[in-house]
């Protein structure tokens, strides 16, 4: 990947990336798993402004693949300015005001109407494109949702927050987490990498990456082929995941209250 700390080329063009997840747990039992998978990267801002996402991906209604604006931030639909309205309002109270250039978003779609998104990154740009900031949108299978901003934010430099949010029932909600985002300036390759640690050192690391390209038909095609069932399989492999857990005799950790505010900086 060359020159991560660069900031990428401007571009309007929402792009589908290609790629692989990976996940391992360094204790108390080790446990790996690595699968391929898919995602969208939308620039947000020019989508605002084109009306709507691109054709071939519908947003806001049902289709194979989609967005839905109501999947992210507080859930508010596109009447009341979709979630690009929620993340700028979130952005000026954390005083990101500076935070005004393209907004990419990495998130995974709703397939067959169906969305579940562990983590989304929102990578919020200044005007002259140089990267101000970035929000990690978590959700749990318990139906709850956190974010964390990061500021300030670099390319391919470590970043860290303490962890307040409860996403495994074999992790407690203590320590932090160590964040990593690399993409190349012609925006053909990214890597976003969570490392999870406790007071003793390492517990988790994780990461997504994938080759870029133009979101098409072509491209929308070959992803529901490949991957029908997408966002089960995450369901899925992610129960998988933790029944192994369960006969390693993991602890497991009852979901606590959310945390009072919804926002972690």
């Amino acid at each position: 990947m060359t020159s991560p700390h660069a900031p990428a080329k401007p571009t309007n063009q929402a792009l589908m990336g290609f790629g692989q997840v990976r996940h391992l747990r360094l204790k108390p039992a080790r446990n790996a798993f690595a699968y391929r998978t898919y995602f969208l990267m939308l620039p947000m801002r020019s989508l605002q402004l084109a009306g709507a996402c691109p054709s071939p991906l519908p947003r806001n209604r049902w289709a194979p693949l989609s967005f839905y604006d109501r999947d992210h931030g507080d859930g508010r639909g596109p009447e009341t300015g979709g979630a690009l309205a929620w993340l700028d309002e979130l952005l000026a109270r954390e005083g990101l005001q500076d935070a005004d250039g393209e907004v990419w978003l990495h998130c995974y779609p709703r397939v067959l109407g169906f969305t579940f998104k562990p983590v989304s990154f929102w990578y919020c740009h200044r005007t002259d494109g140089s990267l101000r900031a970035i929000v990690v949108e978590v959700n749990n299978t318990f139906g709850q949702r956190h974010c964390y901003v990061l500021d300030p934010a670099c390319y391919g430099a470590e970043l860290r927050s303490d962890k307040v949010f409860h996403v495994s029932p074999f992790c407690p909600v203590e320590g932090g987490y160590r964040f990593r985002f690399m993409v190349d300036a012609e925006r053909r390759r990214t890597v976003a990498r969570i490392d999870y640690d406790d007071a003793l050192g390492p517990v988790l690391q994780t990461s997504v990456s994938g080759t870029l390209e133009a979101l098409t038909a072509q491209s929308l095609r070959r992803a529901l082929w490949r991957y029908p069932l997408m966002t089960l399989a995450v369901v899925g492999r992610i129960h998988w995941q933790a029944l192994r857990l369960f006969v390693k005799r993991v602890r497991f950790f009852h979901v606590p209250p959310p945390p009072a505010d919804f926002v972690s900086r």
